[in-house]
């Protein structure tokens, strides 16, 4: 029987891996940490990756163990999906691995200008009635290019066609350098070894949306410094369902 919620908190509190700074919190208290994530948590100079709406943290730390020369970081705000991760890396012994519990829409007071390299964003929301909700939108892309190095990568991990659109529509107007790109992750020739080794790790709900038959989606882009960034225009098809455990609803419910 799993934990329950006020448990797993209780566990949350004592974890050496977890930091805790939801918006409520950091109005009042600052994260001194800041910039110095490296010299006070990891105690090296590896890259720092971040994956943003985390969830359980499998990825972060299935990540983490193909890379121990990388230091990952999960963010989400519900700490009794973080739970599952902080103690996985916690039992293994990973010392490349934090998560942080805050709201994302603050993440760039948690990291000074380039002390970032990578961001992930796996299976985010696709928010399709609120545009400055999208993990991709330019109002986070602005405040990734805060923490994140000039041409710093953006990673996008979905089985959204809306949000995996949307995305693409955002990285050929704003002219991003787009690395890779692909509608049917699994079903592509030509991924090289290292890349497909990264790509096949699979989340608990990514194998029920496979399971389901729906197509798993992935590109990754530079997130360059300089260009000024501006949200498209094109109106995008909604996708048949809102999240996991609810499917497809009917033509009559399918506008935005």
């Amino acid at each position: 029987m799993s934990k329950g919620k006020l448990q797993k908190f209780a566990d949350l509190a004592t974890y050496k891996n977890v930091f805790q700074y939801p918006f409520s919190v950091l109005e009042h208290v600052d994260f001194d940490m800041r910039g110095l994530w490296r010299e006070r948590y990891f105690h090296n100079d590896n890259p720092i990756v971040l994956e943003l709406g985390c969830g359980k943290g499998e990825y972060t730390v299935e990540l983490a163990k193909l890379y121990p020369d990388v230091n990952f970081i999960g963010v989400d705000i519900k700490g009794a999906r973080l739970w599952s991760g902080a103690t996985k890396a916690l039992n293994e012994g990973l010392e490349n691995v934090a998560f942080l519990r805050t709201n994302i829409e603050v993440i760039d007071r948690f990291f000074n200008p380039g002390e970032v390299q990578e961001i992930w964003l796996t299976f985010s929301d696709p928010q399709m009635k609120n545009p400055r909700k999208r993990l991709t939108s330019t109002f986070f892309l602005e405040r990734y290019r805060h923490f994140l190095i000039d041409g710093g990568i953006i990673h996008v991990k979905t089985d959204s066609n809306f949000l995996f659109t949307y995305t693409t529509l955002l990285v050929e107007k704003n002219q991003l350098p787009l690395l890779f790109r692909t509608e049917d992750l699994y079903h592509t020739e030509g991924i090289d070894d290292e890349t497909r080794r990264i790509l096949a790790i699979q989340t608990y709900y990514e194998s029920q949306w496979i399971a389901r038959g729906l197509n798993i989606k992935y590109m990754k882009f530079r997130l360059p410094q300089s260009c000024a960034l501006e949200e498209t225009d094109i109106e995008i098809e909604t996708d048949d369902y809102r999240s996991y455990k609810r499917f497809s609803r009917s033509p009559k419910d399918k506008r935005v």
